[in-house]
């Protein structure tokens, strides 16, 4: 029993080579090698001949002999059973040094388990203390990971447990091994488990730092199109950009023929449009009444000469100023919709799709396209958003700032201006909302669902590669849920624009077009 427990503790120079969990009576031999008086060891017989000729092969395996005459353990390899493990474990006596941490990055095949249970005996291995599936040597015993795991913590947190059956030799199983910590401690111990090869939180820490540096340095050496993006991908992502720098200016130069609005003083009569209505369209008012409380444009018009003109609307909430400012936005409307036309008429699998398809997707995305590239001229501080020489800007109603957030079209652009997107990333959001298979009207759905598709992965996998992990890992979700609620504010957009249309007619042929807007 004395060999066998230094054995256990690693304090003295015997040493136990055994297996008490396969032991089978009358047929493994337990063999000591001992030192005697600073000689070569010497090896004691406990079973049959036939069982220490096999050990004498196990331990010609594991030990060599150097010309001294000593015994010491050979170094297993990174690819053997236990030797990634050893790397993952501090030996007795040792410290992780960056040589190390160095080393085992280099050996390590990343997305692979440290030690594989099923290599060497060429079939899965047990777990020395319960008999569960074995993962790998850990802390130099083949274990399943309830048992590392178990181990380590029970190390770590260094307190004396107490068998409560007060039998100190119960048995661990799979199924038992829950029911008393201080045995199963005991079988780890037994079985070979040290304590010294546990890693410090500071060492795990150290390694777990030069992994993610290493991996750093990695993405940035390697070139974009090895980084996850494929060779069609990259095409993609190329004629988006190029349909883009063709067909939006954000300086808004192309942008000159276009209404003002007329801000009537107070010697001059009220436009019929701004009077109160009356009979039956004072319902139809009271609902837009409620859509346009607080929407109060102002806009700013830097010209030419160098002059400055302003427009702010009325203090009052009776939201009929919108009227006057409405052939300006139907100007601008239909300006950014011709351009959001020309965009997808660039792009080669909008063009393959059949012309009653290209309309009703354009039918359906062109409002959404349109906040997509109005976002990227919004300027969050300042809450503008700068055409060129026109801002527009929406002025803070009786609530405050914060009454004026629970407007959606705003409440959107401070959402998706924060996620601080790149321009391909613009871009393919336009090419996702432009190929919605679920659009009224389109035939082959299943192509254009397909379409979406790839776009949508292409924008995943440019996430991926263009931005550092963990910061944006979840930067696709966010732009995808951003996207849904971008289609919901199309409808209520759409419903809105219908209601002041209705009773105020102001939209462009190419509005009534897109938006379904008959004369009668």
């Amino acid at each position: 029993m004395g060999s066998e427990k230094n054995g256990e503790e690693g304090t003295g120079s015997p040493h136990m080579l055994s297996d008490p969990a396969h032991a089978q009576p009358h047929s493994l031999p337990v063999i000591n090698i001992a030192q005697q008086n600073g000689n070569a060891p010497v090896f004691t017989k406990a079973t049959t001949s036939g069982g220490l000729r096999f050990w004498l092969s196990l331990c010609s395996c594991l030990f060599k002999a150097d010309p001294k005459g000593e015994v010491t353990a050979k170094k297993l390899p990174p690819s053997s059973p236990r030797g990634l493990e050893a790397n993952l474990e501090a030996r007795p006596g040792e410290s992780w040094n960056h040589a190390d941490l160095v080393s085992y990055e280099a050996n390590a095949a990343p997305g692979k388990p440290a030690v594989s249970a099923d290599e060497g005996d060429g079939g899965p291995q047990i777990c020395r203390v319960c008999g569960d599936k074995a993962t790998g040597y850990h802390f130099n015993v083949m274990t399943c990971e309830g048992c590392k795991g178990f181990f380590r913590r029970a190390m770590k947190r260094n307190t004396r447990l107490r068998c409560p059956f007060r039998k100190g030799t119960c048995e661990i199983t799979r199924k038992t091994r829950r029911q008393c910590q201080a045995c199963r401690l005991r079988k780890c111990l037994e079985s070979g488990m040290k304590k010294e090869m546990i890693m410090s939180d500071a060492a795990v820490e150290q390694r777990r730092a030069l992994i993610r540096r290493k991996k750093r340095e990695r993405m940035g050496t390697q070139p974009l199109g090895t980084k996850g993006l494929t060779e069609e991908q990259q095409t993609m992502i190329r004629e988006l950009m190029d349909a883009q720098m063709k067909t939006f200016d954000t300086t808004f130069s192309n942008f000159k023929d276009f209404r003002l609005p007329e801000v009537p003083s107070s010697g001059r009569e009220v436009p019929g449009s701004l009077q109160t209505p009356v009979g039956q369209e004072a319902a139809k008012w009271s609902q837009i009444r409620a859509d346009l409380c607080s929407l109060k444009v102002s806009l700013r018009l830097c010209r030419e000469d160098g002059s400055v003109w302003n427009y702010r609307p009325h203090a009052d909430s009776s939201g009929r100023e919108i009227f006057s400012l409405l052939p300006h936005m139907a100007d601008m409307s239909t300006y950014m919709f011709k351009g959001i036309i020309n965009f997808a008429k660039v792009i080669s699998h909008f063009r393959d799709l059949p012309i009653e398809d290209q309309i009703s997707l354009l039918k359906g995305a062109t409002f959404e396209l349109c906040q997509l590239r109005f976002n990227t001229v919004f300027n969050a501080e300042t809450g503008t958003w700068e055409c060129g020489r026109l801002s527009y800007c929406l002025e803070d109603p009786a609530g405050g700032f914060q009454q004026l957030l629970l407007e959606p079209v705003l409440k959107f652009h401070y959402r998706l201006k924060k996620l601080q997107l790149h321009k391909e990333e613009y871009v393919l959001m336009q090419a996702i909302s432009l190929f919605s298979p679920d659009r009224p009207g389109v035939v082959q759905r299943s192509v254009v669902d397909q379409l979406q598709e790839r776009f949508a992965i292409a924008l995943k996998a440019y996430i991926e590669c263009s931005r550092p992990q963990p910061a944006h890992r979840f930067l696709f979700l966010k732009i995808m849920a951003t996207l849904t609620e971008l289609r919901s504010i199309n409808a209520r957009h759409t419903q809105r624009l219908l209601r002041i249309q209705d009773i105020h007619p102001f939209a462009s042929p190419l509005m009534r077009e897109l938006f379904g807007i008959t004369d009668g």
